[in-house]
């Protein structure tokens, strides 16, 4: 919980933000755009080797690896959520005399809460898809171990409380999030 939830809200706590500046700053989006190009298409489980050089095996390591997972669908969302903003809303907020500053906080980032939630969820998915990964191939315990373990001395019983405690714990996380996005997202 600690490696995921570690590396799952860096990756929230930095991609929302750079999802946001990069749709509405167009100067910064000129220059942030190029680079998440780059790094976007890279599957996360092409990253293991690179973290566990820089970070070894442990938390760091596998934290950065969620981290990874999780921060391309919060900004690809959140982009798409300021983007979906509708001219007329602004143009009205604009017309009452709101500022630019005004404008993204009171209409836009409102507006794209839902795009932003979709991709807390996304990212949620992909995270616990990237941990077991990483613990498969780089760590000596975590439940991706244990079903990597098991599976070598032909344990199914074992592999399948894996299975089965990852579908509960992101399943709960799940419900969570969902809570949170009835009580922020009005529709």
């Amino acid at each position: 919980m600690q490696v995921a939830l570690t590396g799952y809200f860096l990756g929230a706590a930095i991609g929302i933000p750079l999802g946001i500046c990069m749709a509405w700053f167009k100067k910064f989006n000129l220059v942030a755009t190029p680079l998440f190009d780059l790094i976007r298409p890279i599957p996360t489980i092409a990253w293991i080797p690179m973290m566990i050089l820089w970070f070894g095996i442990g938390l760091g390591a596998k934290s950065a690896i969620v981290f990874m997972s999780a921060f391309v669908p919060c900004v690809i969302n959140t982009y798409s959520g300021i983007k979906a903003t509708t001219q007329v809303h602004l143009w009205v907020a604009q017309t009452f005399g709101a500022s630019r500053g005004q404008m993204l906080k009171e209409v836009a980032i409102p507006t794209a809460l839902p795009y932003i939630f979709t991709g807390l969820r996304v990212s949620l998915g992909a995270s616990w898809t990237s941990l077991c990964a990483a613990e498969m191939l780089a760590a000596s315990r975590g439940l991706g171990f244990m079903i990597q373990l098991n599976r070598q001395l032909a344990r199914a019983d074992l592999i399948i409380v894996g299975m089965l405690t990852i579908g509960a714990v992101g399943a709960i996380l799940s419900v969570g999030l969902g809570y949170l996005e009835k009580k922020f997202v009005k529709r």
